[in-house]
């Protein structure tokens, strides 16, 4: 009786099946072991994903809550524990604009910064080496140019004789690397 009732028989033609009615309380184990306590907010037939609020036991109109979309055939079993008011009430929904707006400018932030990891109009063994020196040096793109600790620069075609600049011990520490990626580089394609 109680999965009678959380859920709506279909009785529109096109499956004939059944789905999960929005606003439910459901206690869930998945069949990877998880338990949770969640809320239907709505099911998708053609994806089989229920789209399911957490965190309704943390009370309060403000109190954080996680949106969680489940593969229906992942559910090992379910109980129905109420039916709730509508989810998507906008007069009750909270969001938290600063959050979200701190997390699009991180995230914005560190898009930019992956960016200029990657050369422009470099081969992807000028790639390789640029990426092999930033694991232990600060290294940035000046056009096709990498430039390590902001002194030494490494010019195509990315050998030992293109460092320039800087003292001679960042000099030979740039090189020494340089030298060891390529080693490493030409050990990669004669296994292939």
């Amino acid at each position: 009786m109680a999965m009678a009732m959380a859920m709506d028989s279909n009785s529109g033609g096109g499956g004939g099946g059944e789905d999960f009615a929005v606003g439910c309380l459901l206690s869930i184990k998945t069949s990877l072991g998880e338990e949770f306590e969640g809320q239907v907010i709505t099911f998708d037939r053609p994806s089989n994903i229920l789209v399911l609020q957490e965190g309704l036991k943390s009370g309060g109109s403000g109190a954080r809550r996680n949106i969680r979309l489940l593969k229906a055939n992942y559910i090992k079993e379910f109980a129905f524990l109420g039916q709730a008011e509508d989810p998507l009430d906008l007069q009750k929904c909270y969001l938290d604009l600063h959050t979200l707006q701190s997390k699009e400018d991180s995230a914005i932030r560190q898009a930019e910064i992956d960016a200029e990891r990657i050369g422009v109009g470099v081969t992807v063994e000028a790639q390789s080496i640029f990426d092999a020196l930033s694991k232990t040096l600060p290294v940035r793109w000046d056009k096709t140019v990498i430039v390590v600790m902001n002194e030494v620069r490494v010019s195509s075609p990315y050998l030992s004789e293109s460092v320039t600049g800087g003292t001679p011990a960042a000099n030979e520490r740039v090189r020494k690397v340089l030298e060891l990626e390529r080693r490493r580089l030409q050990a990669r394609v004669v296994g292939q």
